[in-house]
């Protein structure tokens, strides 16, 4: 069992057939660092899953550039909107590092239900959790002080600040370089 099955094996529960039969429509694909998965206005014509690396996904508004996350290992990553509505894409997800992913075109995820009868419900649990971490980086966002929020991401994800580039990680949580800087060098200093 690779990766990418061992993570929809946890997500949902799929029989071990289903599991092959979702898995055989994946194909890996390198993205060197660098690399856009998509970009901004275009369209996210794939859904992936992250084997390793990072990717940052981010927006760019009027005077800068805002990260809205960086996928690492173990995370779906598309743009929702356009994948599955045919949209342009809101925002560009790039490579910060070499990455290794699992993709399935539009075409495939769209036609698995013909192969998998209970498709219609992994699919409807896949797009509940992807609400439901959307929901709870809102409610982080609305309800945590920054050294909160700052301390959530160190606690959940340190291998982060040594991988990132600071700025980036400032701008996910939502606060400026200089107090990301100062809420590190208060947490260096205490521990």
């Amino acid at each position: 069992m690779n990766e990418l099955e061992r993570n929809i094996a946890a997500l949902f529960e799929v029989k071990s057939e289903d599991l092959k039969t979702i898995s055989a429509h994946f194909h890996a694909i390198d993205l060197q660092k660098g690399d856009y998965f998509f970009k901004e206005h275009g369209y996210s014509n794939q859904l992936g899953f992250v084997k390793s690396g990072l990717l940052r996904e981010w927006v760019t508004l009027p005077e800068k550039e805002v990260t809205k996350w960086v996928a690492t290992p173990g995370y779906f990553i598309t743009d929702l909107n356009s994948f599955l509505f045919d949209k342009p894409a809101g925002s560009s997800l790039q490579a910060l590092t070499d990455c290794e992913l699992y993709v399935i075109s539009k075409e495939d995820y769209r036609n698995m239900g013909k192969s998998i009868p209970t498709w219609n419900t992994v699919e409807k649990l896949f797009m509940a959790k992807c609400f439901a971490t959307m929901s709870d980086r809102i409610l982080a966002f609305i309800s945590m002080t920054a050294e909160e929020r700052y301390l959530q991401l160190w606690s959940s994800n340190k291998e982060l600040f040594n991988q990132v580039p600071l700025q980036y990680l400032a701008s996910m949580l939502g606060m400026t370089p200089e107090t990301f800087s100062r809420l590190r060098k208060k947490m260096t200093a205490i521990s």
